[in-house]
């Protein structure tokens, strides 16, 4: 029998760089057609479901926060999320503008939804 999958381990993990996006996007529509707000917790992410809850590790000081994806991208090569400035405050990554990071999504935070609905079983 295949070992089952914990309970409380991630659905979905990745690692790389993050960086962020602020003022200057203030106001404007996201991908999901909601207003973007620098002082919200929200991301955006390439494939992520919208509304999907991640939580967000700065693999050089530990720091961690939840976000809610809310739009599409980054659109630069090499980066994996683009988080809000009260994201990027909460992880001490503001000042540099970039950090490595490790993204999970857990079963757990979800709720209803699906993070991954292009991925059915067959």
């Amino acid at each position: 029998m295949p070992p089952q999958a914990s309970a409380d381990a991630p659905l979905f993990t990745q690692t790389g760089l993050a960086s962020f996006y602020g003022r200057a996007h203030a106001g404007k529509r996201t991908a999901n057609g909601q207003r973007f707000d620098h002082h919200d917790f929200t991301a955006a992410h390439r494939t992520l479901a919208f509304g999907t809850l991640v939580r967000v590790t700065n693999l050089t000081n530990g720091r961690t926060v939840t976000v809610e994806i809310t739009d599409r991208g980054p659109h630069v090569k090499r980066r994996i999320i683009d988080v809000s400035l009260a994201a990027a405050r909460a992880l001490h990554m503001e000042k540099r503008g970039v950090a490595r990071v490790r993204l999970e999504a857990f079963r757990i935070d979800q709720a209803s939804r699906d993070p991954f609905p292009e991925q059915k079983a067959r």
